[in-house]
């Protein structure tokens, strides 16, 4: 009888330290950071034990923000395994193209790059700005230091949301940009230049595959520009315009050529505005590791003008980053679009382009 005892005490312990182990491996396993290491952390546990149903559950809610595939990406093969290897889909949960990236209405989410560049010098400051409209020419030196800070605040909002069948959404955009002679003691430390943005468009989900990218939204907007300012300084333009947000691995592009919406001779504070700034532009934006790493160029064929930004982002605290700006061509500013300008800046970013 003791040894039937013993054996039954044994036979219970076993059955339960079994559960405990998978219980306490399965806890190990919410700890892992990585959707995929997660996921194969539970498969070796299901493999060797049976998860008790709470288990299976709480696997089920961790496990939750690895997105699963639509229907119609589960129907396009290349990017079903771009999921699955673990690239990371920055256009759809950054444009909430799909039913399971849609986070509501009027949420104020990033939309370009909002940062602060403490320093910014520049080897040409425009201290003489002018366009050819009359009354747009200044007289008198503006003093300027070749060494300024410049900001940037960029937000957008969905207006509207799956239209065309779910394929649609509307949003509204903001994006403002400051250049402060900080530096200048001369000048009072004034603000140089601001730059006011908004744009509203029209986002498509796409899935279909061009040279190797998955093509995966196409943006259809109109943006008015300007700098709020009186003449001599007074710029402002608006447009219309088609982006083609295309996507492979670590690496995005946006293909965006634009149509100026002309103005009459007596409103137009810059006529010849796109033979500096061109009809489009080109963005790729690259990820490795923490670093994102982006450039963006337009042409002018008109005297072959060419401008170039290079950005870099790379970890710094938290969700703050440290940034790189390269500036090196026409329009880094409105009042600057006819005055070729190489710049570089330092600071910190908040938000990045993906």
């Amino acid at each position: 009888m003791p040894m039937q005892r013993t054996l039954i005490s044994a036979v219970l312990a076993m059955a339960f330290a079994i559960p405990a182990a998978a219980q306490t491996r399965a806890g190990e396993c919410r700890e892992i950071r990585d959707d995929l290491a997660r996921l194969a952390c539970y498969d070796q546990i299901n493999a060797h034990s049976d998860v008790s149903a709470s288990e299976n559950e709480n696997a089920a809610t961790t496990a939750a923000p690895t997105r699963i595939a639509s229907r119609d990406e589960r129907s396009h093969p290349a990017i079903a395994q771009r999921h699955s290897d673990g690239s990371p889909d920055t256009l759809s949960q950054r444009w909430e193209l799909e039913p399971e990236d849609k986070t509501g209405l009027f949420r104020v989410v990033a939309h370009k790059p909002t940062y602060a560049l403490f320093a910014r010098y520049s080897g040409n400051p425009n201290q003489l700005p002018s366009t050819p409209a009359p009354g747009h020419q200044v007289t008198s030196p503006l003093n300027l230091d070749s060494v300024e800070s410049k900001f940037q605040l960029s937000f957008k909002t969905k207006a509207l949301e799956n239209l065309f069948g779910g394929y649609g959404d509307l949003w509204l955009g903001y994006t403002q940009q400051s250049s402060w002679q900080v530096y200048n003691t001369v000048n009072s430390s004034s603000f140089r230049e601001t730059n006011y943005e908004p744009e509203a468009f029209l986002t498509l989900r796409t899935n279909a595959r061009i040279l190797g990218f998955d093509w995966r939204l196409l943006n259809l907007g109109v943006v008015h520009q300007s700098n709020g300012r009186e003449l001599p300084l007074s710029r402002s333009w608006n447009r219309v315009y088609a982006q083609f947000g295309l996507e492979r691995g670590n690496l995005s592009l946006f293909v965006r050529p634009w149509l100026r919406i002309n103005e009459s001779a007596k409103t137009d504070d810059n006529p010849g505005i796109t033979d500096y700034m061109g009809h489009g532009d080109l963005l790729a934006v690259y990820h490795h590791g923490e670093n994102e790493f982006s450039a963006l160029t337009r042409y002018s064929g008109v005297g072959n003008r060419a401008t170039m930004q290079l950005d870099w982002h790379f970890p710094l605290i938290g969700a703050l980053k440290g940034y790189v700006q390269l500036f090196s061509g026409y329009g880094e500013t409105l009042v600057d679009y006819n005055i070729h300008q190489n710049t570089i800046g330092i600071g910190v970013s908040l938000t990045q382009w993906q």
